[in-house]
């Protein structure tokens, strides 16, 4: 079976990539980065990402600002932020400007 769509998992976690690879690997190509500026590098050298989840706490560049400079070229894709805390004014601000999708 092909896998059409091409997911882009950015977080600064081990852990999670790992565990996220391995959970949705069967019916997806999963791509990994362990930070924001890896994430817009695998972006760069992957035009058939369609859709990229970013956890929203990392250091450096929080998810937010991550997925605000991704849109920025990257504007046909899907972006969500994954976290594992409640939702703050920068992820709120990020939702009715667009930015993401969804949050969970």
């Amino acid at each position: 079976m092909k896998k059409e769509v091409n997911i882009l998992y950015v977080d600064d976690e081990l852990l999670n990539l790992e565990l996220f690879a391995l959970v949705f690997k069967k019916k997806f190509n999963v791509i990994t980065a362990d930070s924001g500026l890896e994430g817009l590098k695998k972006l760069e050298e992957n035009n058939e990402i369609s859709v990229v989840i970013s956890d929203m706490r990392m250091p450096g560049m929080n998810g937010v600002e991550f997925i605000s400079s991704a849109k920025k070229k990257f504007n046909n894709i899907v972006y969500f932020i994954l976290t594992g805390y409640e939702i703050t004014e920068e992820i709120a601000g990020a939702l009715n400007k667009r930015l993401i999708n969804k949050y969970f």
